[in-house]
């Protein structure tokens, strides 16, 4: 006589079969993202690019200053309607908007239109990513890609970024882009990556040598002045005397992220 061994879940009602081999399934397409992910990430790679460290590797990261937090203010008052030049300026700094594509490539900073609905007011302004001290981002990357530093620069570490795009889901102010297409023109200091998520870095390469952001540089040579760049730590700063003297706004403020980037003469 011949016994056969009945299967664990052969008595569990079929309800419960069918969503514990649901859950098996997910948890081995979870593991075989992980598992092959720096591969991919690595493989999309431009021919001839290496990445190399930025103010996103884990060396550097480390390094980071955590008795300051960079932010920004933007002053939508001073903001010209048909001024571009942050967005110009952030696009020539590191190496996006350069594709054959512009209604897929990737988009660090972009100009938004905002307009009162019960009077008609319309004001624009740069939107980008706000580098919040609670960032969605990285409470969502499972491979630790999006990472924030100790001066509060949010960043994506290209090395582990695996493309999923959980980031761009849980960001409220659809700062991430993702690379579709064969990056070119890269800069040295800002390698990118087909297949990986990227933001604004707050340009993070000028910052850790003692500069400033370029949409800072490029909205001051245009006469406007309309960002302010400086330590949000730091009570002697102008960002931090600016921020006491003068009310301003978090975007998003019911989420409680407590963002870097703050807008005064907002509505």
């Amino acid at each position: 006589m011949t016994f056969f061994r009945m299967p664990k879940d052969a008595k569990q009602p079929p309800a419960q079969r069918a969503q514990a081999k649901k859950a098996n399934r997910a948890e081995m397409t979870r593991r075989d993202l992980l598992r092959s992910g720096a591969a991919v990430a690595t493989a999309t790679l431009a021919p001839g690019v290496t990445l190399m460290a930025f103010g996103g590797s884990p060396a550097e990261a480390a390094a980071a200053d955590a008795g300051k937090r960079w932010g920004l203010l933007i002053d939508v008052s001073k903001c010209q309607d048909d001024c571009t030049a942050c967005v110009s300026a952030c696009s020539e700094e590191n190496g996006w908007g350069q594709g054959e594509h512009p209604e897929t490539d990737a988009q660090w900073i972009r100009k938004v239109t905002l307009k009162n609905k019960a009077t008609g007011h319309t004001e624009t302004m740069p939107m980008m990513c706000q580098h919040c001290e609670h960032p969605p981002c990285v409470d969502v990357c499972p491979t630790g890609a999006s990472m924030k530093r100790a001066d509060g620069i949010v960043l994506v570490d290209k090395h582990v970024c695996i493309g999923c795009r959980y980031c761009m889901m849980a960001c409220p102010f659809k700062a991430r882009s993702f690379i579709h297409e064969p990056v070119i023109n890269q800069k040295s200091h800002n390698p990118r990556g087909q297949g990986t998520v990227e933001s604004c870095t707050l340009c993070v390469h000028r910052v850790d040598a003692g500069g400033t952001p370029a949409c800072v540089e490029a909205c001051a040579a245009e006469g406007h002045g309309a960002i302010i760049f400086g330590d949000l730590k730091d009570p002697n700063s102008e960002i931090s005397k600016r921020l006491a003297e003068y009310p301003s706004v978090a975007l998003r403020p019911d989420l409680d992220l407590n963002p870097g980037v703050r807008y005064a003469q907002l509505g």
